[in-house]
């Protein structure tokens, strides 16, 4: 079957799942974001999948796919692959409606993803490092068991499912112009796409990928879906390393823009939600946010970002915050040389306090061939209000006397 043959999912097909979803998933809150907005010129709302049942979208498709099975097909019992939002769908949704579920999923998966899927009630299997291995095992094992395999995405169902989320936050704001998702695989953009063309065809839809991750671009330039050759992205939840038939033909019909990410505009983003929104999003959930914080320019206000999950790791939480805060000028490393004589250190950490900024970490050398005798490297991690005040510190530490070098 060619591109222009595949039958897209319809707005039709959307407001029927959303009939199926009613009192089985959460009407998530649109929340406006002022720094965003500031930056935009105009109201910026984010849709707040991260607030929904697993704590993340994957509910609305994986309970429309497993709802309508057959009663032979939910005999055999379910099979999906995930990294772990999906994974956690699949597992309420089966355990929702009665159904026995096997979900695979890579070794390198969250530990909470993990653990919340088992708690739902599946068979959870850990696979291979990658959710390809993982979807071949799955594979595997719906070819050898009868059971039925769950596409994470590549399914009318699915795509259906996901789309509620766009019939809710055109209900929500009604004057939206642009429409930002994060994409991985495309399930959430094409359902989404396809409930809002449905009603709003002059909205303008933008995905968004990591740069590590980006599948689309290319697979779009070929027509078809192709593999990248690998993937390196924090962003596990968006790290599919190729389309389907079906999203590919929904991203090319339906979306205006595919975008991409750097991992440092994540991080930024993530840090945002956390201080400015008060939300705790995962970096495949903060794709969108972004999208927008990278090119505000490039969003024709009012616009809806969504913020597909929040299923985060606490130590990648932490790595994340702390990443981001040096991608926003937060943190401040220097190497400066001073006098190796008693009382160097303490003037240098009373400059540091006098121009407000504060010492993370501090360590010094001695022995350096670099270095001239008598003299002692430092090294200090500073954390300052922003770029305008790292700016500040470094005018203040030259004044001083000071040779600095920044890392």
């Amino acid at each position: 079957m060619t591109a222009s043959e595949i039958a897209l999912v319809s707005g039709a097909d959307v407001a029927a799942a959303a009939a199926l979803l009613d009192g089985v998933v959460r009407r998530t809150p649109l929340e406006h974001a002022r720094a965003l907005a500031e930056r935009v010129g105009g109201p910026v709302w984010l849709k707040c999948e991260n607030l929904q049942r697993t704590g993340s979208f994957k509910i609305r498709g994986a309970y429309t796919r497993l709802a309508r099975l057959t009663p032979e097909e939910r005999a055999r019992g379910v099979v999906a692959a995930s990294a772990g939002n999906h994974a956690q769908g699949v597992a309420l949704a089966a355990r929702m409606l009665g159904i026995r579920a096997t979900v695979f999923m890579p070794e390198t998966a969250p530990l909470p993803k993990v653990e919340a899927t088992r708690g739902y009630g599946a068979d959870t299997r850990l696979c291979g490092h990658s959710l390809t291995e993982a979807m071949t095992a799955a594979l595997e094992h719906a070819e050898r068991t009868g059971a039925v395999f769950i596409h994470p995405f590549d399914h009318p169902d699915v795509i259906a499912g996901q789309g509620t989320v766009g019939l809710e936050l055109l209900e929500q704001c009604p004057d939206v112009a642009t429409v930002v998702v994060g994409a991985g695989g495309g399930g959430l953009v094409s359902g989404i796409a396809a409930a809002v063309r449905g009603r709003r065809p002059d909205v303008r839809i933008v995905a968004v990928q990591a740069e590590g991750a980006a599948a689309f671009p290319g697979s779009l330039a070929a027509g078809r879906p192709v593999a990248l050759d690998g993937m390196a992205t924090m962003a596990d939840g968006i790290a599919v390393g190729a389309p389907g038939e079906l999203t590919l033909a929904h991203v090319r019909s339906l979306v205006d823009e595919v975008r991409t990410v750097s991992e440092e505009d994540l991080s930024r983003a993530l840090l945002l939600c956390l201080e400015r929104v008060k939300l705790v999003v995962e970096p495949a959930g903060a794709a969108a946010v972004a999208a927008v914080m990278a090119d505000p320019d490039a969003f024709p206000p009012p616009v809806v970002a969504v913020v597909s999950g929040g299923n985060i790791d606490p130590v990648l939480l932490l790595k994340v915050v702390q990443h981001g805060m040096a991608a926003a000028g937060r943190y401040l490393r220097l190497r400066l040389h001073v006098p190796d004589r008693p009382g160097s250190l303490a003037a240098l950490l009373t400059a540091l306090a006098d121009a407000g900024a504060n010492v993370l970490e501090v360590g010094h050398e001695r022995t350096a061939t670099r270095l001239h005798l008598g003299e002692v490297e430092v090294f200090v991690v500073l954390e300052t209000r922003g770029p305008e005040h790292a700016e500040e510190v470094l005018a203040a530490l030259q004044r001083a006397g000071y040779a600095v070098t920044q890392e």
